[in-house]
């Protein structure tokens, strides 16, 4: 390894000698794109930016391919390839025409669809800045139920298909999140580190937009991390809650309004009733604003099916408008981009208001908050949390193990089904049933993909040719090879930057088992009994009644160990668990759950021999069944949550039964006959994991019911709590109230629930405690009363809410209403921690181990013990552990010999007194399989070198500016900073 070293410093450069992972500017005609390519506006006048779009959904009433393709039209109509077909035509028709492009997701099949000529038609109107590309991601995500590491992943792909088929003239400047239910804080961050200069959305709290525009602060600078100073800042621009065009003048095949009607001969002529209309509306929307600049959205959810029918029209508005500043008018219509808005907007020289929380909970009127979402389709959202898991060590292992560039499309195959899951009708559970069936169909296929890569990966890091077998319906206990194997290997693969220590839990058919690492040695096995409701579940299909349980221990970083296991012949006792009826209590030397003798309920929790009272049941709202004909009849839906009323007690009483062991101790709860719940405490962790199983929700009462478990303490939180933004920096809650206007309250329950990516936190400071939730997949939850947390896990209901979708969330499958099965995992102590880390860190810490579990692949095998040592059973792709608070996020193939390295710094400013301190790493330090070469720095999602951009800068109302991302002279050995990401491309040789 030394000798790697020292070829490091010699070698280790920080040259652009990657500038050939970008595209170079284009030859093709002139470059006239971005802000080169705005139309002049005339100061003095109400300059009118026409933005001609079309918001097309990645899945929502109809699958991709029907989108894309225009079948099921009698299902929505709508034709994405005819959009950017007819686009196109009328673009090249008049060269003072603008339209806007946003999803590279169906960009990209269009271009896959078409031939050279086709294409280059494309390329020509987006280097004359025609043509421009905003938002730029694989899909338009999500805000609420998406993992940052997603976003960025979904970012990337689509930006370097962008970037790799564009060059700059196809990178995008803005974000365009027009449709996503409410806005998190992250998600502006992220864009001010993608380099972009602004943010457009549609959707926000209607009291927030009514205070907004009566007090002229639609257009403001948001904050987007408290940690990273001004530049993180992001300009964002708030419409008036939708992106549709004004009321009248949709000149869509979709719409039913009159077109514009300019023969003076004609009896339905139109032009002066039209243009005084329009300018009615204008005249008032300006009002509203800071500058002479106003936006108007000219499209719709998949409108410019037949493009000239839209074009035709807005020129002919254009003309008469304009033709009225002859007589004193003072509008100026011209077309525009978002990006030109933005322009306006800077060169107007003013200052702005700062935001600086989020825009959750988001309600459209008094009684419809879209917080159901947050939860809706709760198997799915788990679903796409296991692939993103797989997706970052199917990548991983492809650097790692250097596999073949053949097997890159099996890579894409998963990057671009996850790029479609963050969509925000995909991962919020908003789509039709035969939606969410399909893109179930996309994830599974990816990973079934990104399988091949990860046995190729291990099989050549092992140095066998043996199959190495992911066990997806391990959430169900079922695992083929495990269960009819005499012999197996277990592999343990750590996508992490630190050695872990995992607790495997596989089902099994025998009554003993022998587990032995390479070097022989006996590993400590529990078998525990899987509860009955697990094992009656309709879908599985397995006759294990118990699980093997063994502690895979400090497995490497980005690394793997391997155990050999074989069924003993005879029963072993002192192998197997004893039922403990008589006992109420489970837990560790640290950490003790008390159940309640009489109810079988947990009542307390001992953490360091300090007693807190804790209380856990399970509750049901009951969904409110309207019309939706007004609000007050608004019903519960895929979209909303409203409850008919306070939550009612499943039940007061528990059966449970209590399994002990040298591993883990836990007791089984059965609530009723559809609510069941196993908890447990392992031996050496310091936190208490629910393991839940709800479903099916029973409706045979005609009321749809929607699922929490509830959480009672006597800490005093002041009816504050704390959730996360996008499993990233924690934002403070307070019940009823907003921070930036007087809050109305019409809904006290579904009005103060927020997104929870990862967990939800209350404190007591008069007690120096600490409880915090984790969860396994983005939920919704609240602190509604003091001590109380209360996390909705699934929703079963039998309206639809009039939002779009046109079913009731009414999710099924083998014939019933959907089971889910889930964990949460409790924390609590003093703020300060135990040992050399505050809770907050532990939490941190815990928060990674269960986003990126170790995974576990299972090998049949039919050769002794003595034959598998000869593989190699023990592998780690780092030289030695990254410092703690450091977490390798982006380990990926990338270009022309190039990786894409991220790494990041996961905790906040003030959260450990030790952890939160900026950290070097030694990038020559890291990798064990490839030689660095040289490295380059670049933005976030990795489209552009960094520094090698300049943003628009903006200055708030105490006249503060945005500072640049700083370009650092620190290669190799990097600093970060608390929630500092850094990405860089690194060339490499093996």
């Amino acid at each position: 390894m030394k000798s790697y070293r020292n070829i490091l410093l010699v070698v280790f450069l920080t040259l652009p000698l990657l500038y050939q992972a970008f595209p170079l500017e284009e030859s093709v005609k002139e470059v006239t794109c971005g802000y080169k390519a705005c139309h002049k506006t005339i100061p003095g006048m109400i300059n009118v930016h026409m933005i001609p779009h079309s918001h097309d959904d990645v899945g929502w009433l109809k699958t991709v391919d029907q989108y894309y393709y225009g079948s099921k039209q009698s299902v929505q109509r709508a034709g994405v390839q005819y959009i950017i077909d007819t686009v196109l035509r009328e673009l090249q028709e008049n060269p003072d025409r603008r339209f806007i492009y946003v999803e590279t997701a169906f960009l990209w099949k269009w271009w896959l669809d078409h031939d050279e000529v086709k294409q280059q038609q494309l390329i020509d109107l987006i280097n004359s800045g025609q043509l421009e590309i905003v938002g730029g991601a694989w899909s338009m995500n999500d805000e609420a139920a998406t993992h940052y590491q997603s976003i960025i992943d979904q970012f990337t792909w689509g930006l370097r298909k962008l970037n790799d088929t564009f060059g700059a003239c196809g990178r995008p400047h803005v974000g365009w999140q027009i449709d996503p239910f409410g806005h998190s804080r992250e998600m502006a961050s992220l864009f001010s580190q993608f380099g972009y200069d602004g943010l457009f959305f549609a959707r926000a709290d209607y009291q927030d937009l009514n205070n907004r525009f009566a007090t002229k602060t639609t257009q403001m600078i948001w904050q987007g991390s408290v940690n990273l100073g001004t530049a993180s800042r992001l300009f964002t621009v708030a419409f008036n809650g939708s992106y549709s065009p004004p009321s009248g003048f949709c000149f869509d095949i979709n719409c039913n309004d009159e077109p514009i009607i300019d023969d003076i001969n004609s009896p339905d002529y139109n032009v002066d009733s039209r243009v005084a209309e329009f300018t009615a509306y204008i005249e008032n929307l300006a009002s509203h604003l800071q500058t002479e600049h106003v936006l108007v959205t000219m499209g719709d959810d998949f409108n410019y099916q037949d493009a000239a029918q839209w074009f035709v029209n807005l020129d002919k508005l254009k003309k008469y408008v304009n033709a009225k500043q002859e007589e004193g008018g003072r509008l100026n219509l011209l077309y525009s981009t978002p990006g030109c808005y933005l322009k306006a907007l800077n060169e107007a020289n003013i200052t702005w208001t700062v935001k600086e929380d989020d825009f959750f909970p988001y309600a459209s009127d008094e009684h419809s908050y879209w917080t159901g979402y947050f939860v809706s389709r709760t198997t799915s959202k788990y679903f796409e949390r296991q692939a993103n898991n797989f997706l970052q060590i199917c990548k991983q292992l492809f650097v790692l193990a250097n596999v073949e560039e053949a097997y890159e499309n099996h890579l894409n195959n998963l990057r671009e089904a996850m790029g479609v899951m963050q969509h925000h009708d995909a991962i919020t559970g908003t789509a039709k049933q035969n939606v969410f069936e399909d893109y179930s169909r996309l994830i599974y296929e990816g990973i079934q993909h990104c399988g091949n890569i990860t046995e190729r990966a291990l099989s050549k890091l092992s140095s066998s040719d043996l199959p190495f077998v992911s066990c997806l319906l391990r959430n169900v206990s079922q695992c083929e090879p495990s269960e009819n194997s005499k012999t197996f290997m277990v592999t343990v693969y750590n996508p992490l930057s630190h050695e872990v220590s995992y607790y495997v839990r596989l089902p099994v058919l025998g009554t003993a088992y022998s587990v032995r690492d390479a070097s022989g040695n006996e590993l400590k096995v529990q078998m525990a009994t899987i509860p009955d409701p697990v094992r009656n579940l309709p879908e599985r299909n397995s006759n294990a009644t118990t699980e093997i349980v063994f502690l895979a221990n400090n497995i490497q970083p980005l690394g793997f160990h391997s155990y050999y296991i074989t069924e003993l012949n005879s029963t072993d006792d002192t192998r197997r668990n004893e039922l403990e009826s008589s006992d109420t209590s489970i837990g560790n030397d640290v950490l003790q759950a008390m159940f309640n003798e009489s109810t079988g309920l947990l009542q307390s929790v001992m953490f360091n021999n300090e007693e807190i009272t804790l209380h856990q049941n399970f509750r049901y709202y009951e969904g409110w069944a309207g019309n939706n004909s007004q609000p007050s009849l608004r019903a519960s839906g895929a979209y909303i949550f409203r409850p008919y009323g306070t939550s009612v007690q499943v039940s007061p009483v528990v059966e449970t039964k209590f399994y002990k062991g040298e591993l883990v101790e836990e007791v089984h709860q059965e609530f009723t006959d559809w609510i069941s719940q196993v908890i447990r405490v392992y031996k050496d962790t310091n936190h208490i994991e629910f393991e839940w199983l709800v479903g099916p929700i029973p409706v045979d009462d005609d009321i749809g019911k929607e699922i929490i478990t509830h959480i009672t303490t006597d800490l005093v939180n002041n009816e504050t709590f704390y959730t996360d933004s996008n499993g990233r920096e924690m934002l403070k809650r307070v019940i009823n109230f907003r921070p930036t206007w007087d809050l109305e309250v019409n809904e006290p329950i579904s009005g103060n629930y927020y997104p929870i990516t990862s967990k939800i936190v209350i404190e007591d400071a008069s007690k120096d405690l600490r409880l915090a939730i984790l969860n396994d997949r983005a939920q919704g939850g609240s602190s509604l009363r003091n001590g109380e947390i209360e996390i909705m896990v699934h929703r079963r209901l039998l309206n639809d809410d009039a939002k779009g979708v046109g079913e009731a969330l009414d999710d099924e499958a083998f014939g019933k209403g959907r089971i889910a099965r889930g964990k949460h995992y409790l924390v609590v102590g003093p703020t300060t921690g135990s040992g050399n880390l505050s809770l907050a860190a532990q939490e941190r810490l815990l928060a990674q181990e269960k986003l990126l579990s170790p995974w576990v692949f299972v090998t049949p095998l039919n050769i002794s013990f003595d034959e598998w040592t000869s593989y190699t059973t023990e592998f780690s792709g780092v030289f030695q552990n990254v410092p703690e608070n450091i977490h390798i996020l982006t380990l990926e193939p990338w270009k022309n010999n190039t990786v894409l390295l991220r790494l990041e710094h996961i905790l906040e400013n003030n959260e450990d007194p030790i952890l939160s301190n900026a950290t070097v790493v030694n990038l020559e330090e890291l990798f064990t399989t490839f030689v660095i070469k040289s490295v380059h720095e670049s933005t976030l999602a990795a489209n552009q070198w960094l520094g090698e951009y300049g943003r628009l800068n903006w200055i708030d109302t105490s006249g503060v500016g945005m500072d640049s991302w700083e370009v650092p002279n620190d290669i190799p050995n990097i600093t970060l900073k608390p929630m500092q990401i850094r990405t860089f491309i690194v060339e490499v040789t093996r």
